[in-house]
């Protein structure tokens, strides 16, 4: 049995970062979205009032640090060295918070709580944790995007200066990428 490539080694932890992030994100902000708390208010003869709250009205930051979660796993994919080990703590820190918001679902005395919510909560919140420790430890060797992404640099100086669109389709979309008007030298 032979050992994999350091390259695809990298590939493959880059993927189980961005999914671990991604999954625990996610995972976090579908529950948090579920009613938690059903409160019941006596209301004399009448029947009495239900009022079901969502994780997302007891704790509204959960569910925005779960989609910052979601964006940060895919930037991972967008960066690289410094930057994405500094993204990485970034997510770890995310998703400590996002656990710690389940696990404060979990231990407060909601009247009518179901706990499978902030359970699942706080398993996402450390799913995320994972992939955002994984990234900040080892994300500065994993691949990058290509330089296909990027922008190129303008040459200093072209011989010809006649408008982009006469000199060909292909200089045309080249001016339009670089944010020129082709249509002028």
């Amino acid at each position: 049995m032979s050992t994999p490539t350091p390259t695809a080694r990298s590939r493959r932890e880059l993927t189980y970062a961005v999914l671990l992030c991604l999954a625990g994100a996610g995972l976090a902000l579908w529950a948090v979205t579920r009613t938690w708390s059903v409160e019941v208010t006596a209301r004399g003869p009448l029947p009495a009032a239900r009022h079901a709250r969502t994780g997302t009205d007891l704790l509204p930051w959960v569910s925005a640090l779960a989609l910052v979660g979601l964006a940060g796993g895919g930037a991972v994919l967008a960066t690289r060295g410094r930057v994405r080990r500094l993204l990485g703590g970034l997510l770890t820190l995310v998703g400590l918070a996002v656990a710690a918001g389940g696990g404060y679902g979990l231990a407060a005395a909601l009247a009518g709580a179901g706990r499978q919510w902030p359970a699942l909560v706080l398993v996402g919140g450390l799913i995320a944790t994972a992939g955002g420790a994984l990234t900040g430890l080892r994300g500065d060797g994993w691949p990058a995007m290509g330089a296909r992404y990027e922008r190129r640099a303008r040459p200093a100086g072209r011989a010809d200066d006649r408008p982009a669109v006469e000199r060909g389709t292909r200089d045309a979309w080249e001016a339009l990428d670089r944010g020129e008007d082709p249509t002028v030298s």
